[in-house]
């Protein structure tokens, strides 16, 4: 893939932050996974670290190495035609300079975006230093200005994920954070874990840019996600986990019942084929 032409799918998938209707990923792992989405007509395909991670052996919390995970990327980026934006956690590396170089390799598999978080390895509670998180972006920003490739950047504040602080300062917390991301040149606040229509109204008007929420069961649909002004929507590694609990209800239904009703509804072999060809 050249640069003109990502260049063009990035500056597709910025514009699908701006509406008129909202940005739905139901995140892939794989190109079967990716390639059965865009057969649904998606508009473009975000990849879930957690689902890669999983799928080759791994825990989540960048346990996976960079090149695992970006091959997965390049695979799924080279069997579609719409935007690919890759999960890549929190960089794989502390250093500004490691966000840069995955980065490269994220516009290199051909890719178009890229999930930042601010989450680190050391602690499921603790986040890295703003100024720290601010600098990865920059660095981003950089090595795609530098490619020719504007990425596209959701930066991911896991302050209610992980359920930092006292709950009362939480929200202060993340507007921080939200408000210091997207001044550092993001394109998208990611917000994992804001679930209530009233909290994420409230920072839709307090950030005034693109907001990702992460759902799932018991979120708002989308139509109300859209209506409280969400510009984009993601379910993470749910559809790789649903697939796997499909698996498992099939082999307890082998055990105990001797059936096959849990393969009602599946994509077929024929499908597959010609969605592989």
């Amino acid at each position: 893939m050249n640069p003109a032409r990502q260049k063009s799918l990035a500056d597709a998938l910025r514009k699908l932050h701006h509406g008129p209707n909202i940005l739905v990923l139901a995140n892939c792992w794989d190109v079967a996974s990716a390639r059965v989405l865009e057969a649904e007509g998606v508009p473009a395909i975000a990849t879930s670290s957690a689902g890669v991670a999983f799928s080759l052996g791994y825990p989540d919390g960048q346990r996976i190495s960079r090149d695992e995970m970006l091959t997965v990327v390049a695979r799924v980026a080279k069997a579609v035609q719409v935007p690919v934006t890759a999960d890549v956690e929190s960089g794989y590396g502390a250093r500004p300079e490691d966000a840069a170089r995955t980065a490269a390799a994220v516009i290199a598999a051909g890719a178009v975006g890229m999930n930042l978080e601010d989450s680190t390895e050391a602690s499921d509670t603790a986040l890295m230093d703003v100024a720290l998180a601010v600098e990865k972006i920059r660095a981003v920003r950089e090595a795609g200005s530098n490619a020719g490739v504007p990425l596209v950047i959701n930066a991911r504040t896991d302050v209610y994920l992980n359920q930092v602080g006292a709950p009362e300062s939480r929200y202060d917390h993340a507007l921080r954070r939200a408000v210091a991301f997207r001044d550092a040149g993001a394109d998208c606040i990611f917000l994992p874990g804001v679930k209530e229509p009233e909290l994420i109204s409230r920072f839709v008007r307090d950030v005034k840019f693109p907001i990702n929420i992460l759902a799932g069961p018991g979120f708002p649909a989308i139509a109300e996600l859209q209506r409280l002004g969400v510009a984009r929507v993601s379910l993470g590694s749910k559809p790789m986990l649903a697939g796997l609990g499909v698996l498992r209800r099939l082999a307890q239904e082998l055990r105990q019942r001797g059936t096959y009703t849990s393969l009602e509804g599946v994509v077929t072999y024929a499908e597959m084929q010609k969605l592989l060809e």
